[in-house]
């Protein structure tokens, strides 16, 4: 698969249209959800911090799964952009590999300071259902096209390179907020760039 290609997926899930009312309640839920957990927040709570009436939230969301969903399909969005925008830069796979490594330990530093979103809904949603199938749509994404962009370097092992990755980045955004982002997001890159060393081409 091309670079334009992997790029071209990247971007394949299109940002909903939002209105003002909409973002804002998008806005409120996520900080909540993140900051708090998905079940220990209430529709009123959203409703309050968002500044919208409730006959506003029901008419953007079906209910608070749907607005759960929307705050993961954010984020989803989030991370595919990343690729997006190392893609926008070089076409070179192992510069894209790098990019994207420097934009997670970025991420891991500045942004997501209290674990993986996904990981975070995953615990509090243990049931087969809507949001579970989105987190695992988005986790195969993830994982696919780090395989791809590995093939496209010609690494050794493109799916040991990107389930690696995946589990590297797992465990610095949980460490990350244990063991503090400074800390962590280094050592984040660091073995990552070890991951693709050594998975070079003639290594050894």
């Amino acid at each position: 698969m091309s670079i334009t290609s992997i790029a071209s997926d990247a971007a394949s899930r299109p940002a909903v249209r939002t209105s003002a009312a909409r973002q804002r309640l998008l806005d409120a839920a996520g900080e909540l959800f993140y900051g708090e957990g998905i079940h220990s927040v209430g529709v009123d709570r959203i409703i309050e911090a968002a500044g919208v009436t409730r006959a506003t939230m029901y008419k953007q969301f079906d209910g608070k799964e749907g607005l759960v969903l929307a705050y993961l399909a954010g984020e989803d969005r989030q991370l595919r952009d990343l690729f997006t925008q190392a893609a926008g830069v070089s076409s070179d796979p192992l510069v894209l590999l790098d990019l994207t490594i420097a934009g997670i330990e970025e991420d891991i530093r500045n942004r997501h300071t209290r674990g993986c979103p996904f990981i975070n809904a995953a615990a509090e949603y243990p049931d087969e259902g809507p949001v579970r199938d989105l987190i695992a749509d988005h986790r195969e994404w993830f994982r696919s096209t780090l395989r791809q962009l590995a093939d496209a370097a010609c690494l050794t092992d493109p799916d040991d390179v990107a389930a690696s990755l995946v589990l590297l980045r797992d465990a610095a955004l949980v460490g990350g907020y244990l063991d503090g982002e400074d800390r962590v997001a280094p050592a984040f890159a660091r073995t990552a760039r070890g991951v693709i060393a050594a998975h070079s081409p003639g290594r050894g």
